[in-house]
């Protein structure tokens, strides 16, 4: 395993539509494995293949209890609305006022080509909506109401 560089919103791997993924072998899980410790090394709650400079439709989301590994993921349903603070470990240091969904349900396959399904509320739900975005090339500056000064951020 092995830690992957983070790219930030300037790089244009950030703002194209990834691939879907095929082949479900080492390679895969040796970005998955790479992810995850990229991931928990940086203290985020969500990583994007394309966060990492690779075009394929991946992702991982902490939901509190474990990391699940997306592959292919759909968002198949929502409801509600919440309106909160949204960051991405490609522009540290900015948050962003960002409305999401309150509940997300989502399809995606396991590291080995299973299909499941998964849900969430809160910041699972608005993870779960931030990194799918990253796999069509959407950052979220560009579906946000607009940037949070640092007195907003302090009152947190």
């Amino acid at each position: 395993m092995g830690l992957r560089k983070i790219l930030t919103v300037k790089e244009p791997a950030l703002h194209k539509i990834c691939k879907s993924v095929e082949n479900f072998d080492e390679r895969l899980h040796k970005l998955l494995d790479d992810m995850r410790e990229t991931l928990i090394d940086s203290g985020g709650v969500g990583l994007a293949a394309p966060q990492v400079g690779i075009l394929r439709r991946v992702v991982l989301v902490d939901n509190g209890e474990e990391i699940l590994e997306l592959v292919n993921p759909e968002l198949i349903m929502t409801d509600g609305d919440q309106s909160g603070p949204e960051g991405c470990l490609s522009i540290p240091g900015k948050y962003g006022l960002v409305k999401r969904p309150y509940y997300a349900k989502i399809r995606a396959q396991d590291r080995n080509g299973n299909w499941y399904e998964a849900e969430g509320e809160e910041i699972v739900a608005r993870c779960f909506c931030h990194e799918l975005d990253h796999l069509d090339g959407i950052v979220y500056t560009e579906v946000m109401e607009r940037y949070l000064t640092d007195e907003e951020l302090a009152a947190d």
